[in-house]
């Protein structure tokens, strides 16, 4: 199998799978636990804590551990309104967020809040100017994703939260780095947000567990669930210490050889385009973030282009991610044209990936374009 949709999800070492079966068998404790073996996992917990904040180059007090990126960003997004419900009731994100965020806007806009959704232009950028235009004395929240899933697009988290201090502070920031973490170089230092969301299962790590930095802004974050008072009181429940230790040791690894394998994702994505761009109908979309490279087979449905390419052992997602014949969210905003719209797909890529996988992706794709007749 040649598998080139690691921003859906990315294969787990070995070593992953050990830290976690160790955990699973012979590290088995409670961390809330007050005998020798619960405090030991107390301990190994506040060490993984300690390794993920570090990535981060946060305080590791500031961490919590999540189920999910998707749980971080509707932790985020309520939170954040809580945090600020005197200040005014609306927020500000764009049209392409993960549907994370966006699920978790149109929640609160039944709440009352009223969201002001940004689209991008058409190759998905979206400039810190135009967030900052829409921003108003009474916007609680803005919440914009650090790297596209779909596109790839890398957006100025920095020069946002730097335009938000200047034009109303009070404002916090929120942006989901889950395409970002381990991939495109930040800290939440330098990057300025208030609370940024991340996810195992795009470096390595486990399906399952995720973390929200949540900034010292946020003085009493609302509980997302009120309980035995595990992660600061904010989340109680069980830690999942096998998915944590996992999450800890994929960390390690992608940090023990993080320039390098940057490099080879940035070489991988550049060769990629080079290929695929000497395919007939084929347009490059967006583009920035070193592992993510959205394209259009125009004329060619981007569903039927998976599917034939998947019976090759060869796997790449739909950018048009087909309901009802519709596109996805994120394709929708860039307003192309019907026939480019509907043929867009993503390669995505990952440590392993090589230049023999992408020249045997290039070959399918233009085996596709010769033999088959456009349908859009």
């Amino acid at each position: 199998m040649i598998y080139l949709d690691h921003a859906a999800t990315t294969p787990v070492p070995r070593a992953v799978a050990d830290a976690m079966y160790e955990v699973l068998t012979d590290q088995f404790a409670n961390p809330s636990a007050q005998y020798a073996a619960g405090l030991a996992m107390k301990r190994r917990l506040d060490q993984w804590r300690m390794t993920v904040a570090g990535a981060l180059d946060c305080p590791p007090e500031r961490l919590y551990f999540t189920s999910c990126g998707t749980e971080g960003d509707t932790w985020a997004v309520t939170a954040g309104c809580w945090q600020n419900r005197r200040l005014g009731r609306h927020i500000v994100t764009t049209a392409v967020e993960h549907s994370a965020v966006l699920e978790a806007c149109r929640w609160m806009e039944r709440q009352g809040y009223e969201v002001t959704y940004l689209s991008p232009d058409r190759n998905g950028a979206i400039s810190a100017e135009a967030v900052l235009a829409a921003v108003r004395p009474d916007t609680a929240l803005v919440s914009v994703m650090l790297v596209n899933n779909e596109l790839g697009n890398v957006y100025p988290i920095t020069d946002i939260a730097r335009g938000l201090r200047e034009k109303n502070p009070d404002t916090l920031l929120h942006t989901d780095a889950v395409q970002g973490f381990l991939k495109v170089p930040f800290s939440v230092g330098t990057l300025g947000a208030d609370l940024v969301s991340i996810s195992a299962h795009k470096i390595g790590g486990p399906k399952g567990i995720g973390a929200l930095y949540i900034g010292q802004r946020l003085r009493s974050p609302r509980p997302l669930i009120p309980g035995g008072g595990q992660e600061g009181g904010l989340r109680s429940g069980t830690e999942a210490t096998a998915q944590i230790a996992g999450f800890a040791k994929a960390v390690e690894l992608r940090q023990a050889r993080l320039s390098e394998q940057l490099a080879h994702l940035a070489h991988i994505r550049e060769y990629a385009a080079q290929q695929l761009s000497a395919i007939p109908d084929l347009e490059l979309i967006g583009g920035g973030a070193p592992h993510i490279l959205a394209a259009s087979l125009v004329g060619w449905p981007s569903q039927n282009i998976v599917n034939d390419l998947s019976a090759q052992g060869i796997c790449i997602s739909a950018g048009s991610a087909c309901h009802r014949g519709k596109p996805s969210h994120v394709v929708a905003a860039l307003h192309l044209p019907k026939r480019t719209a509907g043929s867009v797909i993503r390669l995505s890529f990952g440590p392993e990936t090589t230049e023999a996988d992408i020249d045997a992706c290039t070959e399918a794709l233009r085996r596709h374009h010769d033999e088959r007749m456009p349908m859009l």
